[in-house]
């Protein structure tokens, strides 16, 4: 059909989809991986909010202020259909459950140029 695409992901992870001007809309889906090694790493992305939108499944979202270095740490179940809003600078990370699918919106150029890592003391479970 003109003027209309379908896109679909299935596979574990995440994935950018739609790129246009200055907005990416991606899916992440969930990968046994998390849920059994828990994570032991946060993200901030300095030049972006990020949205999550929790399709199906389980996801906890982890976060930790958007101080210098993450604090006071907390874990978030998604509930289905609300919409997630993580400012920019705000450490996060995302714990997914097999066969959970999230949607996420955020800027075309967040990359590992415009964004932070820090490695946790110790890894956080679901």
């Amino acid at each position: 059909m003109e003027g209309l695409k379908v896109i679909s992901y299935d596979e574990k992870g995440y994935k950018p989809l739609v790129d246009f001007e200055s907005w990416r809309v991606a899916l992440i889906n969930g990968n046994s991986v998390y849920e059994n090694t828990g994570i032991d790493t946060l993200s901030a992305h300095m030049e972006t909010d990020e949205i999550f939108v929790l399709l199906k499944g389980s996801c906890m979202l982890v976060v930790g202020g958007n101080a210098a270095e993450p604090h006071d740490i907390e874990k978030v179940w998604l509930e289905e259909g609300l919409l997630y809003n993580v400012t920019k600078g705000t450490w996060h990370n995302e714990i997914l459950t097999p066969g959970t699918k999230v949607l996420i919106v955020e800027n075309a150029n967040t990359s590992k140029a415009n964004s932070r890592k820090f490695k946790l003391d110790s890894k956080i479970f679901p």
